[in-house]
């Protein structure tokens, strides 16, 4: 039976945080040369939101309170004409430090995705650990899921970083 329990990655202040998320989830990290504040300022733009993530196609709807807890981006995925409308809740928001979805993919079912930034000498570390918690997805086994998402999240965090540093760069030289 898979549990539908949400995880937690290392360094959150869940109860039940597992010592090894990668063990409970796909783990994708990469550095960046931007600031933790600039990395933030993409994932609290929900606009942004298609740009970054690999399969979101377009957004419809940003709620208003974007990145806050309960708030919802409403985007599609997929490839036109094969689209799906579906929409992405945040779980938890720590400005500039965690960010924690439920992102909905039905018919495939949803995943829980936790970004969390750590500051470092000169960027960030940004990671990522997701995995599916609830749908026709559970019943790929993980294994076969990381082939999947883990690339997937490689090519997201990439996206994201370039976003982040050309904001950087964009607020250090005034253009």
């Amino acid at each position: 039976m898979t549990s539908t329990r949400p995880l937690h990655p290392v360094g959150t202040n869940a109860p039940d945080a597992p010592d090894d998320p990668g063990g409970s989830g796909v783990r994708v990290q990469h550095d960046t040369s931007a600031a933790p504040e600039h990395v933030w300022s993409i994932l609290a733009d929900g606009w942004a939101y298609a740009t970054w993530v690999v399969g979101a196609s377009r957004m419809r709807r940003v709620d208003p309170t974007w990145p806050a807890q309960g708030s919802r981006l409403h985007h599609s995925f997929g490839l036109w004409p094969l689209v799906i409308d579906d929409t992405t809740t945040v779980l938890t928001s720590v400005e500039p430090a965690e960010l924690t979805l439920q992102a909905r993919g039905w018919p495939a079912g949803e995943a829980t995705v936790w970004v969390t930034l750590i500051p470092r000498a000169g960027g960030t570390r940004i990671t990522i650990v997701e995995d599916v918690t609830t749908g026709p997805g559970t019943l790929v086994p993980q294994p076969v899921r990381q082939l999947a998402i883990a690339p997937r999240n490689q090519e997201a965090l990439r996206r994201l970083a370039w976003l982040a540093e050309g904001r950087g760069r964009r607020s250090v030289t005034g253009v």
